[in-house]
Protein backbone atom coordinates (compact mmCIF):
# COMPACT_ATOMS: atom_id res chain seq x y z
CA UNK A 1 0.00 0.00 0.00
CA UNK A 2 1.31 3.31 -0.89
CA UNK A 3 1.63 5.99 1.43
CA UNK A 4 -0.91 8.22 1.28
CA UNK A 5 -3.63 5.33 -0.10
CA UNK A 6 -5.91 2.90 0.86
CA UNK A 7 -8.83 1.11 -0.50
CA UNK A 8 -12.41 0.83 1.23
CA UNK A 9 -12.19 -1.03 4.19
CA UNK A 10 -14.17 -4.93 4.44
CA UNK A 11 -18.27 -3.97 3.99
CA UNK A 12 -20.32 -4.42 7.10
CA UNK A 13 -23.25 -7.06 6.93
CA UNK A 14 -25.97 -4.14 8.40
CA UNK A 15 -25.58 -1.02 7.00
CA UNK A 16 -26.38 0.32 10.73
CA UNK A 17 -23.33 -1.21 11.86
CA UNK A 18 -20.99 0.84 9.98
CA UNK A 19 -19.36 3.82 11.44
CA UNK A 20 -17.91 6.46 9.92
CA UNK A 21 -14.14 5.86 8.88
CA UNK A 22 -10.94 8.55 9.65
CA UNK A 23 -8.23 7.31 7.96
CA UNK A 24 -4.85 9.12 8.69
CA UNK A 25 -1.81 8.55 7.30
CA UNK A 26 0.67 8.52 10.36
CA UNK A 27 3.75 11.11 9.05
CA UNK A 28 7.61 9.98 10.00
CA UNK A 29 8.61 13.33 10.30
CA UNK A 30 6.99 16.83 10.94
CA UNK A 31 9.10 20.01 10.10
CA UNK A 32 9.65 21.95 12.62
CA UNK A 33 8.80 25.27 11.38
CA UNK A 34 5.20 24.28 10.43
CA UNK A 35 4.62 22.75 13.81
CA UNK A 36 5.89 26.31 15.24
CA UNK A 37 3.52 28.30 13.34
CA UNK A 38 0.88 26.04 12.80
CA UNK A 39 -2.04 28.16 13.97
CA UNK A 40 -1.14 31.15 11.87
CA UNK A 41 -1.02 29.02 8.89
CA UNK A 42 -4.48 27.85 9.17
CA UNK A 43 -6.21 31.29 9.82
CA UNK A 44 -7.48 30.89 6.08
CA UNK A 45 -8.39 27.68 6.79
CA UNK A 46 -10.60 28.82 9.95
CA UNK A 47 -11.87 32.00 8.07
CA UNK A 48 -13.59 29.08 5.31
CA UNK A 49 -14.59 26.84 8.36
CA UNK A 50 -16.77 29.65 9.57
CA UNK A 51 -18.61 30.05 6.28
CA UNK A 52 -19.03 26.28 5.71
CA UNK A 53 -20.22 25.60 9.58
CA UNK A 54 -22.82 28.56 8.93
CA UNK A 55 -23.65 27.11 5.45
CA UNK A 56 -23.72 23.02 7.03
CA UNK A 57 -26.03 24.52 10.04
CA UNK A 58 -28.47 25.54 7.51
CA UNK A 59 -28.54 22.68 5.10
CA UNK A 60 -28.58 20.11 8.62
CA UNK A 61 -32.17 21.70 9.19
CA UNK A 62 -33.11 20.94 5.63
CA UNK A 63 -32.02 18.00 5.94
CA UNK A 64 -33.83 16.79 9.52
CA UNK A 65 -36.81 17.85 7.86
CA UNK A 66 -36.15 15.75 4.68
CA UNK A 67 -35.11 12.71 6.39
CA UNK A 68 -38.20 12.94 8.24
CA UNK A 69 -40.30 12.44 5.43
CA UNK A 70 -38.00 10.33 3.25
CA UNK A 71 -36.41 8.23 5.93
CA UNK A 72 -33.04 9.35 4.58
CA UNK A 73 -30.79 12.33 3.77
CA UNK A 74 -31.57 13.92 -0.19
CA UNK A 75 -28.29 13.11 -2.16
CA UNK A 76 -27.10 16.64 -2.29
CA UNK A 77 -27.13 17.27 1.33
CA UNK A 78 -25.63 14.13 2.46
CA UNK A 79 -22.69 14.96 -0.41
CA UNK A 80 -22.81 18.50 0.63
CA UNK A 81 -22.69 17.31 4.62
CA UNK A 82 -20.23 14.48 3.89
CA UNK A 83 -17.50 17.02 2.10
CA UNK A 84 -18.04 19.69 5.02
CA UNK A 85 -16.81 17.21 7.54
CA UNK A 86 -14.16 15.86 5.61
CA UNK A 87 -12.81 19.91 5.22
CA UNK A 88 -13.02 20.01 8.75
CA UNK A 89 -11.49 16.98 9.74
CA UNK A 90 -8.60 17.58 7.58
CA UNK A 91 -7.76 21.08 8.93
CA UNK A 92 -8.42 19.38 12.79
CA UNK A 93 -6.03 17.39 11.80
CA UNK A 94 -3.53 19.48 11.28
CA UNK A 95 -4.63 21.98 14.23
CA UNK A 96 -4.17 19.14 16.04
CA UNK A 97 -0.11 18.06 14.95
CA UNK A 98 -1.49 14.66 13.38
CA UNK A 99 -0.01 15.53 10.23
CA UNK A 100 1.94 17.67 8.54
CA UNK A 101 0.55 18.42 4.91
CA UNK A 102 -1.72 21.50 4.53
CA UNK A 103 -5.19 21.10 3.79
CA UNK A 104 -6.38 21.78 0.44
CA UNK A 105 -8.92 24.38 -0.24
CA UNK A 106 -11.44 21.68 -1.58
CA UNK A 107 -14.28 19.68 0.09
CA UNK A 108 -13.32 16.69 -2.06
CA UNK A 109 -9.11 16.11 -1.27
CA UNK A 110 -6.94 13.82 -3.61
CA UNK A 111 -6.61 10.68 -2.88
CA UNK A 112 -2.88 10.47 -1.67
CA UNK A 113 -4.20 13.44 1.10
CA UNK A 114 -2.87 11.76 4.57
CA UNK A 115 -6.46 12.63 6.09
CA UNK A 116 -9.67 10.95 4.41
CA UNK A 117 -13.28 10.37 6.23
CA UNK A 118 -15.55 8.05 4.65
CA UNK A 119 -19.18 7.61 5.17
CA UNK A 120 -22.11 5.71 3.70
CA UNK A 121 -25.24 6.83 2.43
CA UNK A 122 -28.06 4.47 3.84
CA UNK A 123 -31.76 4.42 5.53
CA UNK A 124 -32.73 6.36 8.63
CA UNK A 125 -35.01 5.74 11.35
CA UNK A 126 -37.50 8.62 11.95
CA UNK A 127 -37.86 8.45 14.97
CA UNK A 128 -34.46 8.37 16.33
CA UNK A 129 -34.30 11.33 13.78
CA UNK A 130 -37.30 12.88 15.34
CA UNK A 131 -35.08 12.98 18.64
CA UNK A 132 -31.30 13.05 17.49
CA UNK A 133 -31.28 16.12 19.27
CA UNK A 134 -31.60 14.55 22.72
CA UNK A 135 -30.22 10.89 21.36
CA UNK A 136 -26.94 12.69 21.01
CA UNK A 137 -26.39 14.50 23.92
CA UNK A 138 -23.99 11.24 25.58
CA UNK A 139 -22.21 11.50 22.85
CA UNK A 140 -21.63 15.49 23.34
CA UNK A 141 -20.84 15.25 26.49
CA UNK A 142 -18.34 12.65 25.93
CA UNK A 143 -16.70 14.27 22.41
CA UNK A 144 -16.71 17.40 24.66
CA UNK A 145 -15.04 16.26 27.57
CA UNK A 146 -12.26 14.14 25.39
CA UNK A 147 -11.46 17.72 22.93
CA UNK A 148 -11.48 19.90 26.10
CA UNK A 149 -9.00 17.88 27.17
CA UNK A 150 -6.61 17.57 24.88
CA UNK A 151 -6.75 21.60 24.55
CA UNK A 152 -5.87 21.86 28.25
CA UNK A 153 -3.00 20.92 27.39
CA UNK A 154 -2.04 21.56 23.89
CA UNK A 155 0.69 23.52 24.45
CA UNK A 156 2.75 20.69 25.90
CA UNK A 157 1.64 18.61 23.24
CA UNK A 158 2.89 21.31 20.68
CA UNK A 159 6.34 21.54 22.60
CA UNK A 160 6.33 17.63 22.43
CA UNK A 161 6.24 17.60 18.48
CA UNK A 162 8.14 20.96 18.46
CA UNK A 163 11.57 19.20 20.25
CA UNK A 164 10.88 15.57 18.90
CA UNK A 165 9.83 16.70 14.93
CA UNK A 166 7.68 14.30 15.75
CA UNK A 167 4.51 13.01 17.62
CA UNK A 168 5.19 10.14 20.29
CA UNK A 169 2.83 7.13 19.12
CA UNK A 170 1.02 6.92 22.64
CA UNK A 171 0.09 10.86 22.32
CA UNK A 172 -1.18 10.28 18.25
CA UNK A 173 -3.27 6.98 18.99
CA UNK A 174 -4.70 8.95 21.54
CA UNK A 175 -5.43 12.27 19.55
CA UNK A 176 -6.19 9.96 16.59
CA UNK A 177 -8.90 8.30 18.69
CA UNK A 178 -10.28 11.77 20.58
CA UNK A 179 -10.64 13.57 16.45
CA UNK A 180 -12.38 10.32 15.15
CA UNK A 181 -14.39 10.20 18.08
CA UNK A 182 -15.54 13.88 17.31
CA UNK A 183 -15.83 12.65 13.54
CA UNK A 184 -18.02 9.88 14.31
CA UNK A 185 -20.17 11.96 17.03
CA UNK A 186 -20.45 15.04 14.01
CA UNK A 187 -21.40 12.33 11.27
CA UNK A 188 -24.43 11.36 13.69
CA UNK A 189 -25.44 14.65 14.57
CA UNK A 190 -25.55 15.45 10.90
CA UNK A 191 -27.31 12.33 10.22
CA UNK A 192 -25.08 11.13 7.79
CA UNK A 193 -25.11 7.88 9.37
CA UNK A 194 -27.30 6.00 12.33
CA UNK A 195 -24.80 4.31 13.97
CA UNK A 196 -24.45 6.18 17.54
CA UNK A 197 -20.47 6.63 18.49
CA UNK A 198 -18.26 4.67 19.49
CA UNK A 199 -14.00 3.45 19.33
CA UNK A 200 -13.07 6.53 21.44
CA UNK A 201 -10.55 3.80 23.01
CA UNK A 202 -9.35 2.32 19.99
CA UNK A 203 -11.50 -0.72 18.15
CA UNK A 204 -11.78 -3.84 19.74
CA UNK A 205 -9.86 -6.94 19.02
CA UNK A 206 -12.62 -8.40 16.40
CA UNK A 207 -12.26 -5.59 14.17
CA UNK A 208 -8.29 -5.77 14.81
CA UNK A 209 -8.16 -9.20 13.93
CA UNK A 210 -10.01 -9.54 10.87
CA UNK A 211 -7.37 -9.98 8.79
CA UNK A 212 -7.37 -7.64 6.59
CA UNK A 213 -4.20 -5.38 5.91
CA UNK A 214 -3.86 -1.92 7.47
CA UNK A 215 -5.72 0.76 5.39
CA UNK A 216 -3.74 3.58 7.51
CA UNK A 217 -2.79 4.20 11.16
CA UNK A 218 -6.19 4.47 12.47
CA UNK A 219 -7.96 1.59 10.30
CA UNK A 220 -7.92 -0.43 12.37
CA UNK A 221 -6.89 1.99 15.33
CA UNK A 222 -5.08 -0.30 17.86
CA UNK A 223 -4.39 2.01 20.73
CA UNK A 224 -1.60 0.89 23.29
CA UNK A 225 -2.13 1.11 26.90
CA UNK A 226 -0.42 4.17 27.44
CA UNK A 227 -2.69 5.70 24.49
CA UNK A 228 -5.93 4.85 26.27
CA UNK A 229 -4.11 6.40 29.81
CA UNK A 230 -3.95 9.52 27.53
CA UNK A 231 -7.87 9.41 26.63
CA UNK A 232 -8.67 8.94 30.54
CA UNK A 233 -6.74 11.92 31.27
CA UNK A 234 -7.99 13.89 28.27
CA UNK A 235 -11.46 13.50 29.81
CA UNK A 236 -10.27 13.70 33.48
CA UNK A 237 -8.74 17.41 32.36
CA UNK A 238 -11.46 18.75 30.28
CA UNK A 239 -14.09 17.28 33.29
CA UNK A 240 -11.68 19.41 35.67
CA UNK A 241 -11.59 22.47 33.94
CA UNK A 242 -15.35 22.74 33.03
CA UNK A 243 -16.48 22.22 36.69
CA UNK A 244 -13.20 24.82 37.27
CA UNK A 245 -15.41 27.19 34.98
CA UNK A 246 -18.55 26.52 36.24
CA UNK A 247 -17.13 27.44 40.07
CA UNK A 248 -15.62 30.29 38.75
CA UNK A 249 -18.81 31.50 36.90
CA UNK A 250 -21.27 31.00 39.69
CA UNK A 251 -18.73 33.03 41.98
CA UNK A 252 -18.56 35.44 39.97
CA UNK A 253 -22.09 35.71 39.41
CA UNK A 254 -22.70 35.54 43.02
CA UNK A 255 -19.95 38.48 43.72
CA UNK A 256 -21.66 40.52 40.73
CA UNK A 257 -25.12 40.38 42.67
CA UNK A 258 -24.04 40.64 46.29
CA UNK A 259 -22.53 44.00 45.10
CA UNK A 260 -25.66 44.91 43.25
CA UNK A 261 -27.59 44.19 46.32
CA UNK A 262 -25.32 46.26 48.64
CA UNK A 263 -25.22 49.28 46.03
CA UNK A 264 -28.88 49.57 46.66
Amino acid sequence: MAEGQWSPGREERDADEFRPVLDIVEPDRQRRLTVLVRLLLLIPQFVVLFFLHIAALVTVVVGWFAALVLGRLPGPVFRFLTGFLGYDMRVSASEMLLIDRYPPFALTPSPDFPVQAETRATALNRLAVLFRVFLMIPAAVVQSLALYGWWVLAFVWWLITLALGRMPRPLFEATAATLRYRMRFSAYAMMLTPAYPKGLFGDDDAVAATGDRPRSATRPLVMSNAAKWLVVLFLVLGLAANLTTSVTTSSHDDTVETSGSGAR
